[in-house]
């Protein structure tokens, strides 16, 4: 795809055959654009000949984009992240500085020898970190010059392929038209599949981290997109809810939990850490904390220095209101914006109806997620909250949604194998990050 499928917009029009595609992923019906459930592309026949059916009803562009135009519009989690064409299964991320360490803030230190391993240490001294004498030696440890660089780290991933299938009898097309029926049931099943296979993706971006550590149990549970739960973790996080949270506990670094883009997170602390706030003590039954203004703050101070710049809150329902409870008690109130989803994550809008207002925090939008996970053992928990940056997060799609159906209302029974249709939704991508102390998350909390 490399040199043709540069933008979301190029795989959209690769996909679905349209061109110039309007801003905010309209989805386009115009006549010849788009053919029915019958045609091709241009309203011909795909294949003609003598012993050749016409199989174009086998792929129907009308309702894949619809589909693909829900995932960023009706669902919060995945309409809020951004959208990449997959282009690559690996990247590469600076892991470590020349010199200074890969901390937060640059490290410096008093003593050391001056050696050129000393120039490019994790803690150099402080008078050898780049001033330089006049006409200084090229490769001089004592000028406090010679060759440094960077540490980077590769990472990759492996598509996912996200897929629902249907079917539904030849009798129950008919039965439906008569006897106080729905009507046309192909497209009422069309319709709630398609927002059934728009919301589980939803689900698989905020599933619960423990789920991951529960192998025994739930085997497939990587074939899921990578949760953004799982993406937004630390080692001292993983430490703490193995064994805790995780109900089937296997306790080992080789499972699902500990496992990123090929990396592990159990051994060390690492640049595949991200901001976690769960309290100073775990998961135990008691440490839950209640959600204060101050947990606020201080997460979004940490990853501004860290370097991150969130750009969306995703949280629960009942975590944002919390916030405005918080906020009233204290006089003060939240303010509130209008944010559109598209392919390339949220954005505000000023004046346009195409978006909806929600609340913010230091203007930072707060996005309700119905299905966010409530992390932690209290009784009375409230949802997790994720701090996102979606400048360093996105979802790499390799395939938008695509609807494909066939059987006896096709005129091929035999494609299918029963007197019946059979229909499919199927979308394959998967989640990516780049920066990950620029993510944040608060879990445990009450």
């Amino acid at each position: 795809m490399t040199g043709y499928i540069n933008t979301i917009a190029d795989l959209e029009a690769s996909t679905y055959g349209i061109s110039n595609l309007p801003a905010g992923n309209a989805l386009l019906k115009q006549a010849g654009a788009v053919g029915g459930i019958h045609t091709g592309h241009d309203g011909s026949p795909a294949f003609s000949g003598s012993g050749i059916s016409d199989v174009s009803a086998l792929y129907n562009i009308v309702y894949g984009q619809k589909v693909w135009s829900m995932l960023n519009r009706e669902v919060n989690a995945l309409s809020m992240i951004s959208k990449r064409p997959y282009s690559s299964s690996g990247w590469r991320v600076l892991q470590s500085r020349p010199a200074g360490g890969s901390g937060n803030l640059f490290t410096v230190d008093t003593s050391g020898t001056a050696s050129l391993g000393e120039l490019g240490s994790d803690s150099p001294r402080a008078d050898l970190i780049g001033g330089v004498p006049e006409n200084a030696g090229l490769s001089t440890a004592a000028d406090g010059l010679g060759p440094i660089a960077p540490t980077y780290a590769q990472l990759n991933m492996s598509p996912k392929v996200v897929a629902h299938q249907f079917d539904f009898s030849e009798l129950a097309m008919e039965m439906a038209q008569i006897d106080d029926g729905i009507g046309d049931i192909r497209a009422q099943m069309r319709e709630d599949m398609g927002k059934h296979h728009a919301e589980v993706q939803n689900k698989m971006l905020v599933m619960p981290l423990e789920h991951y550590g529960e192998s025994a149990a739930m085997p497939n549970i990587g074939n899921n997109y990578t949760s953004l739960n799982k993406v937004i973790t630390s080692r001292s996080e993983l430490l703490a809810i193995d064994g805790t949270v995780i109900a089937t506990d296997t306790t080992t670094a080789s499972n699902a939990l500990g496992k990123i883009y090929g990396r592990e997170r159990f051994t060390a602390a690492s640049f595949l850490d991200a901001e976690v706030d769960f309290g100073d003590v775990g998961y135990a039954a008691g440490d839950v904390r209640s959600l204060t203004l101050t947990l606020l703050n201080n997460m979004i101070r940490n990853l501004r220095l860290a370097g991150g710049s969130p750009k969306v809150i995703l949280t629960g329902y009942d975590t944002i209101q919390t916030i405005a409870d918080l906020l009233q008690s204290q006089e003060r109130f939240m303010d509130r914006k209008e944010v559109v989803p598209t392919v390339n994550g949220v954005r505000g809008v000023k004046g346009q109806e195409v978006g909806f207002r929600v609340a913010t925090y230091y203007d930072i939008p707060l996005i309700p997620v119905k299905d966010m996970c409530q992390t932690g053992n209290g009784s009375e928990k409230t949802s997790d909250l994720l701090f996102l940056d979606t400048d360093h997060l996105w979802l790499s799609v390799m395939k938008p949604t695509q609807y494909f159906e066939d059987g006896i209302a096709n005129g091929n029974p035999f494609g299918v194998g029963t007197l019946g249709n059979r229909a499919l939704y199927r979308t394959i991508g998967e989640v990516g990050c780049s920066f990950f102390r620029g993510q944040g998350k608060i879990t445990n909390i009450q």
